[in-house]
């Protein structure tokens, strides 16, 4: 009998069987490998992997959470696997649409031509609350606006990727592509001697290297600095884990003291000087006597140091202006504009409710769309539509009135599923659970791409929220490489 027994694609595409059941030929040898163990061998590895998430401390905050903020992050052990061709071509899109956004966000901060020039209109982005007024004219190091991207990339029915949406200003979840693909080293090590895997591993020294890159040349040896809000931070294991990782220092907004214009970092010898922060803090919170007055996680004097030149923050304030969901809706227009070329990887169809046609589509649609906040993430101010009540529905439909500016909607895609293992009354099987998936993308002296990056799970059943803070879990993403 096989662990598969009973498992369906459901109508919907599937990362690892084709519509007739058969394995997809880059899961052929994974597939193998899992119909050889022993009967509960694989239940024994996935409680293993999670007993070495506890035992590491893997974990993230939720806020909300009246059980408690620290929760470890679901880990299901079958991975997600993509073939070398489908990742040269994800890879590709993924370079050409962020060259291309480094581009907008650097013309909207100085000429705004593609503004003047009437592609993308100018109170789309001039009434974003994400355009910072205080960046206009500011002039990142090496031209590099964007230097840390998670993409989210979903798959619909008819297996084709689409761009879901963009986070340039603190994307997190490497650290998570990092340790679970040391979890599945630890738990199929034979497999990955069968397998040309593309690694992942090097994204620290790379993620190093780009900061060094970002230095004052005059500086032989940049100091360089992860500054994060927080232990309460949702994502504090990820910036000591990478802090760790790098070799740099963990700091907090009361480390750090700006003197004679450079910014310096409080150690138990006397202040020294940093000259390379990657921020894990958001814009606002930056610098009290810029943006928010009231923030006790930024540093006093900070943009005035670093618009002199003498500190390299990573990402470049004013960045999440190209995180809008209204703006990017735009980016098929901003890759032609600016690079003459069609868009690899397409957007998802977006309705832009501050247009009059699209905000009556979607408010007679509601029932069928999904429906987002253009500057709320993690899967909050949202509504899908199949799944919500006329209460729901009305009260979003209120809301977009009230400020039609602040909401796009989109088609309810069928998400693409991976098989998970389940626990179904201590019956332990595969069943299929909705995906997407984060690449992470380096931009220094080029544009790197880290292979895979995080395919996050609804794992709840029907569900299409992946996000760890509405019940979503993570997989190990495999990409093949062309010697495989």
């Amino acid at each position: 009998m096989s662990i598969f027994d009973g498992y369906t694609t459901d109508e919907f595409y599937d990362e690892m069987f084709a519509p007739d059941g058969s394995p997809r030929p880059a899961a052929q040898i994974l597939m193998e490998r899992i119909e050889r163990l022993p009967a509960g061998e694989l239940l024994r590895r996935q409680i293993a992997a999670e007993r070495a998430l506890l035992q590491l401390g893997i974990t993230f905050n939720v806020y909300a959470d009246e059980q408690g903020v620290e929760k470890i992050f679901p880990f299901d052990l079958m991975p997600r696997i993509i073939d070398a061709s489908e990742w040269e071509w994800i890879e590709r899109g993924l370079k050409q649409r962020i060259h291309a956004l480094n581009l907008f966000i650097d013309d909207v901060y100085h000429e705004q031509k593609i503004l003047k020039d009437g592609v993308v209109p100018a109170e789309v982005v001039l009434s974003s609350n994400r355009y910072l007024e205080p960046c206009i004219g500011l002039d990142p190091p090496r031209g590099i606006w964007c230097h840390i991207t998670g993409t989210d990339l979903v798959r619909d029915r008819d297996g084709q990727y689409y761009v879901l949406e963009d986070n340039l200003g603190c994307p997190s979840g490497v650290s998570y592509v990092l340790e679970n693909r040391n979890l599945m080293k630890r738990t199929f090590p034979q497999l990955f001697g069968m397998s040309q895997i593309e690694p992942v591993e090097d994204y620290p020294s790379r993620l190093l290297d780009m900061l060094q890159y970002l230095a004052n040349d005059k500086v032989k040896v940049p100091k360089i600095a992860v500054l994060t809000p927080g232990v309460y931070n949702s994502a504090y294991f990820e910036h000591s884990f990478l802090a760790q990782q790098m070799g740099v220092a963990l700091v907090e907004g009361r480390d750090l003291v700006v003197q004679d214009g450079f910014v310096h970092m409080r150690t138990t010898k006397g202040f020294e000087r940093i000259d390379v922060l990657y921020r894990r803090i958001n814009d606002d919170f930056l610098d009290p006597n810029l943006f928010r007055s009231e923030s006790m996680l930024g540093v006093p004097g900070l943009m005035e140091a670093y618009q002199a030149g003498r500190l390299a923050l990573v990402n470049a304030p004013g960045t999440c202006v190209a995180d809008d969901k209204v703006v990017c809706a735009f980016v098929p227009k901003i890759i032609k504009y600016y690079l003459g070329e069609e868009i690899i990887v397409p957007n998802v169809p977006t309705y832009m409710c501050w247009e009059d046609s699209d905000r009556k589509y979607v408010l007679e649609h509601l029932d069928e769309l999904v429906v987002k906040a253009a500057n709320e993430s993690g899967g909050y101010g949202m509504l899908i539509g199949p799944h919500s009540t006329r209460a729901e529905q009305q009260e979003f439909a209120q809301r977009i009135q009230a400020n039609p500016r602040n909401y796009i909607a989109q088609p309810t895609l069928a998400l693409s599923r991976v098989p998970v293992l389940i626990d179904d009354d201590a019956q332990w099987r595969f069943e299929g659970r909705h995906v997407d998936l984060r690449p992470f993308i380096l931009y220094g002296e080029e544009i790197y791409v880290l292979p895979g990056g995080l395919t996050r799970v609804a794992l709840k059943k029907g569900s299409l929220v992946v996000n760890s803070s509405q019940g979503g879990g993570s997989k190990d993403t495999w990409v093949l490489s062309n010697a495989s």
